[in-house]
C-alpha cells in the first residue's frame, strides 16, 4: 500500500463487503462445531473499570480454534469453493472436485492462518501458510497439524505478506489475505463478512434482553474485524452505541490513516500485542471505519499486560491482543453509567 493512495480515491461507497451475517451463518449450519460463543454480563470487572455494565464476548473457544478468526478465513474458503463449484452444498461431488483443485495461500500472525488451514482441511482444499519469524512456533505446529504447509519468512508480518503474495502470483495459488489493498478487495471482503457473525450473535442476545451497550470497543490489527462488527452494528442494531477502535500505540495504522485521509504505513517497535501489531491497515477496513467508527484509541504494551491480569482474575485467559479493549477502558475511564461491550478475541496462546 502506498502512502500516496487516498482513501477517497477508491469509491464513493464506504463499504466493499456484506455487513449481513446471513451467508456465513447459512454455511456454518454445515459445520458441526459451530455454536455462538459466550456473552457474559460481568459485574465484577464492571466495578473495577468504573462502568455500569460490562458485557464480555469470549472468542477464546471459537470453533475449537481459539480465536474469532475461525469465522473469517474458513468462511472465505467455503464461499470460494461454492462459487467455483456453482453450488451451496459443500458435501456435493461438484464442491469436492472444485476444492481438490484449489490451493489457498496466506500470510498470518497466527490465527488467520489457522482458520484458512482449518477451512481447507474441512472442505477438501489445500493450504499454504506463510509465517514471519516473529510468530510463535506453537502456531506453526497447530497449522501443520491441520494439514497445511507452513513456510517461515524472515522479518515482520508485512514481510510475510509480500512473500505470500509473490508465491501466489508465481504458482497460480489463491491468495486469501485478511488485509486489502488497491486491486485486491473481493477475497478479504469475504473474510470480513465471516466476522459479522460475532456482531449478529451479540445483536440477538441484546435484542432478547432489551439491554443494549452504550459503548462497543473493538481491537484492530489491519482492521478487518473492527470494520465488520462496526458495519453490522450500524446496519442492523436497533440501538446505536459509541464505537471505539483500539490499536497498539506501536502500530496505530488505522488511526493515522484516518487522520491523514490516506493509507499510511506506520513504524514502531514490536508490540506484545502480536496479532494487532500491523503497520499497514486494510484499505476496505479504513474506508468503512472512517464512517462507522466514532473514535480510535491506542494502548501500550504495559497497559495491555495489566488488562490480561485483570481478566485472569475473573477467569478469562487471554493475551495482550485479546485484552486490548479492556486496557482501553481502564485507560479512558468511561462515564459510570456506561454499558460497555468488549471482545476477548483469543485464548491464552493466541488461539
Amino acid at each position: 500500500m502506498k502512502n500516496s493512495e487516498k482513501i477517497s480515491d477508491v469509491s464513493a461507497d464506504h463499504r466493499y463487503f456484506r455487513a449481513s451475517a446471513d451467508r456465513p451463518l447459512a454455511l456454518l449450519e454445515q459445520c458441526p462445531v459451530y455454536c455462538p460463543t459466550l456473552l457474559v454480563d460481568h459485574p465484577g470487572i464492571a466495578d473495577e473499570l468504573g462502568v455500569s455494565r460490562l458485557f464480555v464476548k469470549d472468542e477464546s473457544r471459537r470453533m475449537r480454534l481459539g480465536s474469532f478468526k475461525a469465522l473469517g478465513g474458513a468462511f472465505a474458503v467455503a464461499q470460494m469453493i461454492c462459487d467455483a463449484a456453482g453450488t451451496k452444498d459443500l458435501t456435493s461431488q461438484a464442491a469436492k472436485t472444485a476444492a481438490d483443485s484449489m490451493t489457498f495461500i496466506t500470510a498470518s500472525a497466527g490465527n488467520h492462518g489457522l482458520s484458512v488451514a482449518a477451512g481447507a482441511r474441512i472442505f477438501g482444499a489445500h493450504a499454504i501458510i506463510y509465517l514471519s519469524s516473529m510468530v510463535p512456533e506453537g502456531f506453526a505446529a497447530r497449522i501443520e497439524a491441520l494439514g497445511a504447509r507452513v513456510v517461515r519468512t524472515e522479518g515482520v508480518y508485512e514481510d510475510s505478506v509480500a512473500a505470500a503474495k509473490a508465491a501466489a502470483e508465481q504458482n497460480g495459488w489463491l491468495l486469501l489475505a485478511d488485509g486489502s489493498w488497491d486491486g485486491y478487495i473481493e477475497r478479504p471482503a469475504l473474510v470480513m463478512e465471516g466476522y459479522t457473525v460475532i456482531a449478529e450473535e451479540c445483536r440477538a442476545a441484546f435484542e432478547k434482553t432489551g439491554i443494549w451497550p452504550t459503548h462497543v470497543l473493538i481491537q484492530a490489527g489491519v482492521g478487518g474485524v473492527a470494520a465488520a462488527i462496526a458495519a453490522h452494528i450500524r446496519s442492523f442494531w436497533s440501538e446505536q452505541p459509541i464505537i471505539s477502535v483500539v490499536e497498539p500505540d506501536a502500530a496505530p495504522c488505522l488511526l493515522e490513516s484516518i487522520q491523514n485521509h490516506r493509507m499510511t504505513q506506520v513504524s514502531g517497535p514490536v508490540s506484545n500485542m502480536g496479532r494487532l501489531d500491523c503497520k499497514d491497515a486494510s484499505l476496505i477496513a479504513v474506508k468503512s471505519l472512517e464512517v462507522d467508527a466514532d473514535e480510535f484509541l491506542t494502548v501500550s504494551d504495559a497497559e495491555a499486560d495489566r488488562a490480561v491480569s485483570l481478566l485472569a482474575k475473573y477467569g478469562f485467559e487471554t493475551t495482550p491482543s485479546g485484552a486490548a479493549t479492556v486496557a482501553a477502558l481502564a485507560k479512558t475511564r468511561q462515564d459510570p453509567t456506561s454499558r460497555c461491550l468488549v471482545i476477548v478475541t483469543e485464548g491464552p496462546e493466541g488461539g
